[in-house]
């Protein structure tokens, strides 16, 4: 049974599931960060976070056939710690929440990913794996709120100065990590039900175009100007949002 959302919340929650699908294919890695908050617009919070998991699963398996091999696994292997306690701090402080304060938390990870991407430093020399738990940290906690893991992971990532291929690798590998981390905890809180699993299954062919759009548009678009649509458009959806959740 799917719900009865309105035209513009279809519209909307395809253009999400087809812009992450896009990332995860590698062009413009990151911001498919914009899916949940672009989604809470017109649905629920937790509903949209809900019915986007099993598509991430879905595109993490695109994805990670088509890095496999590519990914720094060291890298990798000092997230795991910090994504399992990032999820598990999520899954506690799930329920203490409002809808409208989960919104303004959105809005507010808006504002600072579409930050970050404007004015991101170039960190002089690699930074030290000692920051590799707090940002898998953080990682894990922003992603089970919202499946925002990309600004915190990419803040340590950046400065290690990897090649561009096991940058993308290594953050297809950790996301997928994380997805299955949060797969538990979202069937067990009911974020993913029945509802969610026919919307995300009716939406599996999007996913698709979206990764395969994504390896393909890696060298043949000016991820500049992409990379400026979105930092623009997540600038307005965090606005957005947060007025959402200051107004009665």
């Amino acid at each position: 049974m799917l719900p009865d959302y309105p035209l513009i919340a279809w519209l909307l929650i395809v253009f999400s599931v087809y812009l992450t699908g896009v990332s995860k294919g590698g062009f413009a890695g990151g911001f498919g960060t914009l899916s949940v908050p672009l989604m809470a617009l017109v649905i629920s919070p937790t509903q949209a976070a809900g019915l986007l998991l099993p598509l991430l699963l879905v595109m993490d398996g695109f994805a990670v056939k088509a890095w496999w091999g590519k990914q720094a696994n060291a890298e990798v292997w000092r997230f795991v710690p910090g994504l399992l306690a990032g999820v598990t701090v999520g899954t506690l402080l799930f329920g203490s929440l409002s809808e409208q304060e989960v919104r303004l938390v959105l809005g507010g990870i808006s504002l600072v990913f579409a930050a970050y991407m404007l004015f991101k430093p170039v960190a002089q020399k690699p930074i030290s794996t000692r920051w590799a738990l707090p940002a898998a940290s953080v990682c894990g906690f922003t992603s089970f709120i919202a499946h925002a893991g990309a600004p915190p992971l990419n803040l340590y990532l950046l400065p290690r100065k990897l090649s561009k291929e096991t940058f993308i690798a290594t953050c297809a590998i950790s996301f997928a990590i994380v997805n299955v981390i949060k797969l538990g905890p979202y069937l067990w809180l009911g974020e993913v039900n029945v509802t969610s699993a026919w919307v995300s299954l009716l939406l599996v062919p999007v996913a698709w175009l979206g990764v395969h759009n994504g390896f393909w548009l890696q060298h043949r678009v000016n991820e500049r100007l992409f990379y400026r649509l979105v930092i623009f458009a997540m600038f307005l959806v965090g606005i957005n949002l947060i007025w959402q959740a200051l107004t009665p």
